[in-house]
């Protein structure tokens, strides 16, 4: 089995008009969200084992925040450089190497990649838009993170922030 969860980086903020966008930080809200889904994860027993990260600042944020709600530490996050403004085909590649030893890993990454892909691997299932700190969980009944790409989920969820009944 295997366990796929597509996370959108959290709220950002545009304070800073000149900023380059891969150093736009998190905003007081995507601050609070960020930790509120890992939560929801962990109720949910839904806690992956690796975090795989975009290098932007606001993603990794997001993935620091997520990962202390799961007990896995700042440094052990896999930062991937090529998820930053990544096509679906980047992520399919990066999820199709991912290690054959972990059963469990959360990605944060980028709109609209994210919904382009999430509905590419939810196979007739239409999302219309992953928001800030939306997250896909999807369970694969397979051994390799190779065949993801190709599989079909057994079963998924979608939550996001302002969702109240996740």
């Amino acid at each position: 089995m295997k366990r796929l969860i597509l996370a959108r980086h959290a709220k950002s903020s545009w304070a800073n008009p000149g900023q380059a966008d891969i150093d736009r930080p998190l905003n007081e809200r995507g601050e609070r969200n960020a930790p509120e889904m890992g939560r929801r994860l962990c109720e949910r027993g839904e806690v992956p084992a690796l975090v795989v990260s975009s290098p932007a600042r606001r993603a990794l944020a997001t993935a620091r925040l997520m990962a202390d709600e799961f007990g896995i530490r700042r440094e052990e996050i896999v930062i991937e450089d090529s998820l930053y403004e990544a096509s679906v085909a980047t992520w399919l590649r990066v999820i199709a190497a991912l290690p054959a030893r972990v059963n469990a890993v959360l990605m944060v990454g980028h709109n609209p990649t994210l919904t382009e892909l999430a509905n590419l691997l939810c196979h007739g299932v239409r999302i219309d838009n992953v928001p800030t700190c939306g997250v896909l969980r999807l369970d694969y009944d397979l051994r390799s993170w190779a065949a993801v790409p190709r599989g079909q989920p057994a079963d998924w969820s979608f939550d996001y922030p302002k969702r109240t009944t996740p």
